[in-house]
C-alpha cells in the first residue's frame, strides 16, 4: 500500500509528502465535501432558528414598550378624568366613547388603567431603589469588611428574607395606616436581602484579585478601593437584579392593593380595579379583563427584559 521509496526522496518538480498525506483513510470519499452544506448555509439556518425562538419575546417586548408610552403618556395627559363619575354611563361595553368600557361607577376603564400604569410604574421604581441602595450598601461592607459584622449582617437579611412580604405590609399598615408610600416602604424592604446577597458575593470575588491588591500596594484607601475598583465591577449583576425586581414589585402592589393596603380610594390602582371588577363579573367581563392584562403584559415583558439584559452583560450565565 506504500511506496518503497525512501520519504525525502522525491522527483523533482513534486512536492514532499509525509507518511499521513499517503494514508488512505484520512482522504476524505468522493462528494463528501460536496454533499457538506456550505458555511453560509449553515449560518443562515442557526440564524432562522434563533429567529423563531426570540420572536415571541420580542412581540411580547414590544407590546411592554407600547404600555410603558403609554405610562409616560398617563403623566401628562388620560383621554378623560379618571375620577370623573357617570352613574348613567356606569359598566358600560367597550365602544368609540369608551375603549375599555366604564366601571361600576361610570368612570373611564382605560382613563383609569394608565393612571394606574402611572402607580405602579413609580412603585416599582421607589420600592427597587430602596432595595438596591440599602442592600448594596449592606452588601459591600459585609463582603469586604468580613469577620464578625459579615456574619451580624447576613444573619439579619436572612431573618428579613424569612419574614414575609405581606406581613410586612400589615405591620407597616398596622403602625402607619394604609397607603402608597407603606406599599414602596415594604416592597422595598422585602428586596434588600437580594441585592445585599449579589453585592457581598460580587465583593468576596473581586477583594482578592490583582487589580485590588495592586491599588491597596499603591496605597489607596478603603474608600477609594470601593467606590473605584470594585463597585463598579459589580453593576452588571446589580442592574440585571433591578430588572427583574421590577416587575415584582408591580404585581407585589396590584396585590397590596387588592388586598386594600396599598394604594386607596378613589386613587386608580390595577389591584384595586380587579377587586372593584370581581362584584360584576357577569355584568362587564371587560372591566376585569383590561387591568388584568395590563399587570400580565408588563411582567411578562420586564422578565424577558431582564432575561435579555442577564444575557448581555452576564455571559456566564446565558
Amino acid at each position: 500500500m506504500f511506496s518503497d521509496a525512501p520519504l525525502n526522496s522525491c522527483p523533482e518538480g513534486l512536492h514532499r509528502t509525509t507518511i499521513v498525506d499517503r494514508l488512505p483513510w484520512v482522504v476524505p470519499p468522493p462528494g463528501t465535501l460536496a454533499s457538506a452544506p456550505p458555511l453560509r448555509s449553515l449560518h443562515r439556518h442557526t440564524a432562522t432558528a434563533h429567529g423563531d425562538r426570540t420572536g415571541g419575546r420580542r412581540s411580547i417586548v414590544h407590546g411592554t414598550r407600547e404600555e410603558e408610552s403609554g405610562s409616560a403618556v398617563s403623566l401628562i395627559w388620560t383621554p378623560t378624568d379618571p375620577l370623573a363619575m357617570s352613574i348613567a354611563a356606569r359598566l358600560q361595553s367597550p365602544s368609540a366613547s369608551h375603549p375599555f368600557g366604564t366601571d361600576q361607577y361610570g368612570r373611564d376603564v382605560l382613563a383609569r388603567v394608565m393612571a394606574g400604569a402611572r402607580t405602579s410604574i413609580a412603585v416599582g421604581v421607589i420600592a427597587v431603589a430602596i432595595g438596591a441602595i440599602a442592600g448594596v450598601l449592606l452588601g459591600i461592607v459585609s463582603g469586604y469588611a468580613g469577620g464578625w459584622p459579615d456574619e451580624i449582617l447576613m444573619r439579619v437579611s436572612d431573618a428579613v428574607q424569612g419574614f414575609p412580604a405581606i406581613l410586612a405590609a400589615l405591620l407597616f399598615t398596622a403602625v402607619f395606616g394604609p397607603g402608597v408610600a407603606m406599599s414602596m416602604v415594604a416592597i422595598g424592604i422585602a428586596f434588600v436581602p437580594a441585592f445585599a446577597r449579589l453585592a457581598r458575593g460580587s465583593v468576596l470575588e473581586l477583594r482578592d484579585r490583582d487589580f485590588v491588591v495592586a491599588a491597596h500596594a499603591l496605597g489607596a484607601g478603603d474608600r477609594r478601593v470601593l467606590t473605584r475598583h470594585i463597585l463598579p465591577n459589580t453593576l452588571a449583576p446589580l442592574i440585571v437584579q433591578a430588572t427583574t425586581s421590577f416587575p415584582v414589585a408591580i404585581l407585589a402592589e396590584s396585590a397590596l392593593a387588592y388586598l386594600g393596603l396599598g394604594t386607596q380610594p378613589p386613587q386608580p390602582s390595577w389591584g384595586s380595579m380587579l377587586k372593584d371588577a370581581q362584584n360584576f363579573l357577569s355584568l362587564s367581563p371587560s372591566f376585569a379583563l383590561f387591568p388584568g392584562g395590563a399587570i400580565a403584559v408588563t411582567v411578562l415583558g420586564l422578565n424577558l427584559l431582564g432575561d435579555g439584559l442577564r444575557d448581555v452583560l452576564d455571559p456566564k450565565t446565558a
